[in-house]
């Protein structure tokens, strides 16, 4: 920043050789004229670059017999000049749908830590603050791992619950699901179609379990369940918790890139978003719990740092929690510890330091040690479909690996353009002011047509553990169908041809695929709380056990061939369409929401194949080569430009070649509001904040000069005003508003209002020349709220992050005002 004469205790501070009334602040090369009319000839040398119709302008002030009399015709005595200057509580937060300033969050909270270690020093009790400073985040990130396990725990097990009560109950215990019903009979195996504990729905009624009759009855009951279940799930959303609704992760993506979303975190989000993810799961809506899983954890992150005022008072640091608390969500929903933090780092987090990674990777240790501790899925692993694959891939396999990821990254294009094509419909029709009966009539379409599919009948997390599974001797499922014989439990899988059943079953799934496909579409974006990892999984499973099964086959009739020559002449079976599966699902939740590394790691931990990474890591590449092909962004980045939200990808480059001077405001003939640091009164201060809505305002020297001195916002205006008027006696609306040191002697009026401390003294200044990539990349790697242009160190202009975002609009030929900003 280029240095700047303030003046302190020149001509400008002293009351006597002050204008005499305060009007416009025009441009230095345009006259200006007294209250009596006569013309001022200015000291400023001339500067062509400012010869603009832009005006800089405080307000019209009152006449000089108002702003500047004194009290009893005299001064007002020393005491003004010695007193120090007022506090101002709640000054530095934030109002709804605004940006926060990192920077200046962060330099109050190294201020708050030098203070802190400097007293420590001074008593025991001085002491043990200083500690508790320094470790309150890992006891807040610990408790928010704690409490997210459990409440991840209870939804997995509820929502079991409830899934289940759509085809039977268990007489004896009715809050048992079918598996823990099967269980506690005295059958030895668990078998899901055979369970004399279990009673579905016809059995209830006194029906045989087989026929046209109990066919029938099951089926409207799923349906009745399935709408009971959504409509009471729309209901509570749309009462209670508006914001529950969703997956939330485009707008935690938003909020951890500083903006505030007042509500979206709180305790009714949470406790609603909770209940109703367990609703829409259990209704068979095509959808998962485990996207809303992440804001239920940043929920609980949000309220667990107000225990914390180091958190709960700096929206910078909360972001810090907040992080760390995104992370435990995915370790919970996936089991996925390792990958909820890479998740975290690579789509989440803005701002991820060293230490919000180690906070992030405690927490959600802490949280997969919970969620294992309860045990919801009852199989020992932290997931319902863990497997274990015993065979490796052969190297001819990466071909059709590549060819799932080519494949996955097709579809996550497609279903994006569709999902945002038909949001955007919602959201401009008739539909959008109807969304329980949206939701009514989805679940109705969805279960009238997943009913008769088996693998669309049963809950999605099932089928991706069946398509995952490797056929053996205990599987009974029509895709195991192979003409093989088990002499005992213990044989190696032969490979075989494939009988009746499995060509029956890859019908039902390329049926099964299209009806996803399809009706995922119409639910993503539904209000109740719904994800789309699981869908998307489901969908890159089909295909991915499609593509095994073909290949199984392909190697079992072409055994001679030489890719299959080594591997496959044994007899045991060298492919493993599981694995397929597996790969598949990877590729297609690649391709929708472009992750990549954390998505690896979170499908090696899902599935406990460790050995599969290079599968999965070229299929992921593939995937994310060809969906950028298409349209680089992911579906929570689309969905975060559909609502409009202020979001600097800090992944895409800015190309153009644009000057500061190009975007920033006031343009031509517009009006530039500024506060000068001595010779305003009260009444005039109140009268700009009354008639603009900026955010902020510059503070110049004065009106003559604009040599920048601070900016100073409108929120802490406000407070710090109101506060002054209340506690401070003798201050009214011709009080000199001060933004000085000290009070410049002998003073004469009424006492003058100092606001030096809520005035940013070191705000971020760029020159009209900077270019905009450079800007662009400051307010990405800075987190600015807005910078100041200056030229030859005289205040120009001002360049908001809504400004930014703006202009980025206009180059890439879009509505420039679908900004979602205040």
């Amino acid at each position: 920043m280029e240095s700047r004469p303030l003046n302190r205790t020149g001509a400008m501070n002293n009351p006597l050789m002050r204008p005499p009334n305060y009007q416009a602040l025009n441009h230095p090369h345009q006259p200006s004229s007294s209250s009596n009319g006569v013309q001022r000839k200015e000291e400023e040398d001339e500067d062509p670059i400012l010869e603009s119709p832009v005006s800089y302008h405080t307000m019209e002030s009152a006449p000089q017999h108002q702003s500047y009399v004194s009290f009893a015709g005299g001064s007002v005595g020393t005491n003004i000049l010695d007193s120090e200057e007022q506090e101002f509580p709640g000054i530095g937060q934030y109002d709804d749908f605004h940006t926060i300033d990192w920077q200046r969050d962060v330099a109050r909270d190294r201020m708050r830590h030098r203070h802190i270690i400097k007293k420590r020093e001074d008593s025991i009790w001085d002491w043990v603050k200083s500690g508790h400073d320094a470790w309150s985040g890992w006891l807040c990130v610990f408790m928010v791992g704690v409490s997210a396990g459990a409440v991840a725990g209870t939804i997995d097990i509820g929502a079991s619950w409830m899934s289940d009560l759509r085809f039977g109950i268990c007489p004896e215990a009715f809050w048992f699901n079918q598996e823990q019903c099967c269980w506690s009979s005295n059958e030895t195996f668990y078998d899901r179609d055979n369970c004399s504990n279990w009673f579905s729905w016809p059995e209830v009624f006194g029906h045989a379990p087989d026929g046209a009759g109990a066919y029938i009855i099951s089926y409207i009951f799923y349906i009745l369940w399935s709408l009971l279940f959504a409509a009471l799930a729309a209901s509570l959303v749309m009462m209670f918790a508006p914001y529950a609704c969703g997956s939330g992760i485009p707008e935690i993506k938003t909020i951890l890139s500083g903006f505030i979303i007042r509500g979206y975190l709180g305790k009714w989000t949470l406790l609603i978003k909770s209940l109703g993810m367990i609703l829409a799961v259990s209704a068979g809506l095509s959808l998962g719990k485990e996207g809303p899983l992440v804001h239920v954890a940043c929920c609980i992150g949000n309220i667990f740092s107000y225990l914390f005022p180091k958190y709960g008072r700096n929206e910078a640091k909360k972001r810090e929690i907040l992080s760390a608390a995104a992370a435990v969500g995915v370790s919970v929903a996936f089991g996925a510890p390792i990958g909820g933090v890479l998740f975290s780092l690579e789509e989440a987090s803005y701002y991820f330091p060293l230490k919000t990674l180690w906070r992030s990777f405690f927490a959600a240790l802490v949280a997969a040690f919970v969620l294992r501790s309860i045990n919801p899925f009852g199989n020992e692993h932290l997931v319902l479909f863990y497997v274990e694959y015993n065979k490796p891939w052969i190297f001819i396999e990466l071909l059709p690996f590549i060819l799932l990821g080519v494949i996955g990254g097709m579809i996550g294009t497609l279903f994006i353009k569709l999902n945002i094509k038909w949001c955007r419909y919602r959201k401009t029709s008739l539909l959008g002011q109807y969304p329980r009966l949206e939701v009514v009539v989805v679940t109705l379409l969805t279960a009238l047509f997943a009913y008769p599919n088996p693998y669309t009948r049963i809950n999605t997390s099932n089928l991706i553990y069946l398509l995952f599974s490797q056929c053996g001797v205990a599987n009974n499922d029509s895709l195991c169908d192979y003409q093989r014989n088990f002499t005992s439990a213990n044989t190696a899988i032969e490979i075989a041809a494939a009988g009746p059943g499995v060509l029956q079953a890859v019908w039902l799934l390329a049926l099964a695929l299209i009806f996803k496909c399809v009706v995922t579409v119409f639910t993503f974006g539904l209000k109740v709380p719904c994800g789309l990892f699981i869908p998307s999984l489901a969908m890159g499973a089909i295909i991915g056990r499609l593509v095994g099964i073909g290949m199984e086959q392909l190697a079992y009739h072409n055994q001679d061939w030489a890719v299959f020559a080594g591997e496959c002449s044994t007899g045991e079976n060298c492919i493993t369409p599981g694995l397929y599966a597996m790969v598949g699902a990877a590729a297609v939740l690649g391709g929708v929401t472009r992750m990549t590394v954390s998505l690896v790691v979170i499908m090696f931990e899902l599935t406990g194949g460790v050995r599969y990474i290079v599968p999965l890591m070229a299929a992921v590449m593939a995937s994310k080569w060809i969906g950028d092909a298409f349209g680089r962004e992911g579906i929570y980045d689309a969905h975060i430009i559909l609502n409009g939200y202020p979001f600097l990808d800090s992944k895409e480059e800015f190309s153009h070649t644009t000057l500061a001077n190009d975007v920033m405001k006031p343009r031509k003939s517009e009006s530039f509001y500024v506060l000068t640091q001595d010779s305003m009164s009260l009444e005039d201060v109140e009268q700009l904040l009354r008639e603009t809505d900026h955010n902020g305002f510059p503070v110049v020297v004065s009106r003559q000069s604009q040599y920048l001195v601070g900016f100073v916002a409108r929120r802490d205006l406000n407070i710090a005003i109101n506060q002054a008027k209340k506690n401070t006696e003798g201050i009214v609306g011709e009080s000199t508003v001060l933004f000085t040191a000290s009070v410049p002697s002998p003073w004469m009026g009424p006492p003058p209002l100092r606001l030096r401390k809520i005035l940013d003294l070191a705000p971020i200044t760029i020159t009209d020349q900077t270019p905009m990539e450079t800007v662009v990349d400051m307010f990405r790697k800075l987190g600015l709220r807005q910078t100041l242009v200056t030229h030859n160190g005289r205040l120009l202009g001002i360049i908001t992050k809504k400004d930014v975002l703006r202009h980025i609009k206009l180059l890439e030929s879009e509505d420039p005002e679908s900004v979602l900003f205040n």
